[in-house]
């Protein structure tokens, strides 16, 4: 038998990308109408038929793409939601927000997409279940992926920032500017999926003599919660100049973080304790905070997890890397 014609053979012939070649068949998408005329050339010529979700999708395509989200306190994740859904809208694809609440929990939420006959599942939050990635093992049901965390279950592919590079620009930065007492204010832990900051925030800081890092742990993204973490370990467990920088797990536990540490002890950002968030939130810009903090490539990250959706065998690991934005806090 003949070998069916595939994307990559398309691609080869009209001299353009395999994600072209996608976007060529897709009314709407962005793509020059040259493009799009040698595209279509080049497959009549090979007698190329697209499907246009790649096999690694269920086969009853709806165009829809399930986003699970359990996390609304963290505001980052409207910024999130906001860079997917337009990568998907590039490629004819649409959002059907979940959310995962009180009133909603995760096998709920699987089984709600998994009834809509969605395409795809992305996992856009912090405390999935195993259980959950592991529903999509399931046959027949849809491929799930994950977006701006670590995926630890085999055969879950994903696209994260690159933590170790952050962690390593940061702590670089920081020995720079003299701090030698860190701190670090960490949020949710979960098995299912891992952002890494925390550990490769101690192994960068280890290459420069410091092996004792104080942890204050939070438990969610909530700045209310991060404030009530930082009052009870300055009253309790650490006195005036235990630690000269804290670097936090995101930009919302160090906003909540800076309003203690001035407001409450009346200390100077950064003088007396410099603060360091994670994420680049377009808050954290503002003179009131002048916060430092690693920003994510996220619509890079969004793009690069929808041209996953159109692969027929995705990379399980995809790291990009983000950019130290330096300002006032430390």
């Amino acid at each position: 038998m003949s070998r069916k014609v595939t994307r990559t053979d398309v691609a080869l012939k009209a001299g353009v990308s395999k994600w072209t070649v996608a976007r060529a068949f897709v009314p709407g998408s962005s793509i020059s109408d040259k493009a799009r005329a040698d595209v279509l050339a080049a497959a009549d010529e090979l007698g190329y038929r697209p499907n246009l979700l790649a096999r690694s999708l269920a086969t009853k395509t709806t165009n829809l793409v399930a986003v699970l989200v359990d996390d609304f306190a963290n505001p980052y994740k409207l910024r999130a939601i906001e860079a997917l859904t337009k990568a998907l809208s590039a490629e004819g694809l649409s959002a059907l927000l979940v959310p995962i609440d009180d009133q909603t929990d995760h096998a709920d939420a699987v089984l709600h997409a998994d009834q809509r006959q969605v395409d795809a599942i992305v996992l856009l939050g912090t405390a999935f279940r195993n259980s959950t990635l592991e529903a999509s093992r399931k046959p027949g049901s849809p491929p799930m992926f994950v977006l701006a965390r670590e995926s630890t279950v085999d055969g879950i592919p994903y696209v994260s920032c690159d933590a170790k590079t952050a962690m390593h620009d940061i702590v670089t930065h920081l020995v720079a500017q003299g701090y030698q007492k860190p701190a670090f204010m960490s949020g949710p832990k979960t098995l299912s999926t891992a952002l890494g900051r925390q550990k490769y925030f101690r192994q960068s800081w280890a290459k420069h003599g410091v092996k004792e890092i104080p942890e204050i742990e939070v438990g969610s993204y909530d700045a209310r919660l991060a404030a009530e973490a930082l009052r009870a370990s300055l009253r309790t467990r650490f006195k005036q100049g235990s630690f000269d920088v804290l670097v936090c797990e995101n930009d919302v536990l160090a906003m909540g973080a800076m309003d203690v540490i001035r407001h409450e002890f009346r200390l100077k950002v950064p003088k007396d304790i410099a603060v360091v968030g994670f994420d680049g939130m377009d808050m954290a810009a503002l003179a009131s905070f002048g916060l430092t903090t690693y920003e994510q490539p996220i619509d890079a990250m969004a793009r690069r997890l929808v041209e996953m959706l159109l692969e027929e065998e995705p990379a399980r690991a995809n790291k990009l890397v983000g950019q130290l934005r330096v300002r006032s806090s430390s």
